[in-house]
């Protein structure tokens, strides 16, 4: 099979995203689209209808990546939930990348909570032994009416439960939050609920992003016919500032250096707690600049 997958380069369809951190890494896409894709928020994957890749494509791939790739020591599995993919198949993934790209360190993924529910505990320390070393999961918000709202599928509960799963498998947690995602009216609420959120489930990584409005999204929509109103510089920081104080994590990071963000925070929680909420009320007395709007982006 193998003699016969020579190709000239990677195999993607459509647009692909991946995590700031996983810039460098080997991009495998293994499906296409999100399993969920009803998010209001989120217009990436429309242009996609789920499905996962065919064995041999992947296989091809993989093999390029074994002749033009070796001074890249991660992989990311792209598109937008690759945990989804059935236990069997996705062993056999990561078979292949540890036979072919034995070079490789670490294997990422998004999931989300439909995904983590679906693999048992003893599944996800397999795939943690096959070489899942981290997992990025979209959490936005610990308000559950809010989730109900946005479309998340899941509520704050068994949002904790699923990431609390992926730290219990071993594997490293990545999660995001949404700044601005709540509207002006209950910015605040947002930022504490989340907060508590993020406490309760304690994971490695939060990655703050902003919300950008994207045309063709429920959500464009609801800014369009004045339903929701995006919370200004001012009210993102403030946001971001009581998200913070409301989070403690055990040795966690929290950062904003996301592009769409106006000020980018790096605090390793505990410690760097009181640094990063000083750092933010510079910010807010104009002592400290904000991105300027024509460098904000997704």
């Amino acid at each position: 099979m193998e003699d016969h997958l020579e190709q000239d380069g990677m195999h993607y369809e459509g647009m692909c995203i991946r995590p700031p951190s996983e810039a460098y890494s080997i991009l495998l896409q293994v499906t296409l689209g999100c399993s969920h894709n009803k998010c209001t928020f989120c217009g990436t994957y429309k242009d996609k209808r789920f499905t996962i890749k065919d064995d041999k494509i992947i296989l091809g791939d993989i093999l390029f990546a074994s002749k033009y790739m070796k001074r890249q020591d991660k992989v990311f599995l792209m598109d937008g939930d690759a945990l989804i993919i059935p236990q069997k198949r996705l062993m056999w993934i990561l078979d292949r990348i540890k036979e072919h790209l034995p070079w490789v360190k670490r294997v990422g993924a998004y999931a989300n909570a439909k995904s983590i529910k679906m693999k048992s505990l003893e599944e996800m320390i397999a795939l943690k032994k096959n070489g899942l070393g981290i997992l990025f999961y979209g959490v936005e918000t610990g308000d559950d009416e809010l989730r109900t709202r946005i479309h998340k599928g899941s509520d704050s509960e068994t949002c904790i439960a699923m990431g609390r799963k992926v730290k219990e498998a071993g594997i490293k947690l990545s999660v995001t939050v949404l700044l601005g995602i709540a509207g002006r009216a209950k910015s605040l609420q947002h930022a504490r609920a989340t907060g508590r959120l993020l406490s309760a489930m304690d994971p490695d990584f939060v990655g703050a992003l902003t919300v950008m409005l994207i045309p063709g999204t429920p959500l464009h929509e609801e800014f369009r016919n004045g339903e929701f109103d995006l919370p200004d510089e001012r009210e993102l920081l403030m946001e971001l500032r009581e998200m913070i104080a409301a989070t403690n994590l055990t040795r966690g990071l929290f950062y904003s250096n996301h592009a769409s963000n106006y000020l980018p925070v790096k605090a390793r929680l505990p410690n760097g707690k009181q640094d990063a909420l000083d750092f933010i009320d510079r910010a807010l007395k104009g002592e400290v600049g904000l991105r300027p709007e024509w460098m904000r982006a997704l």
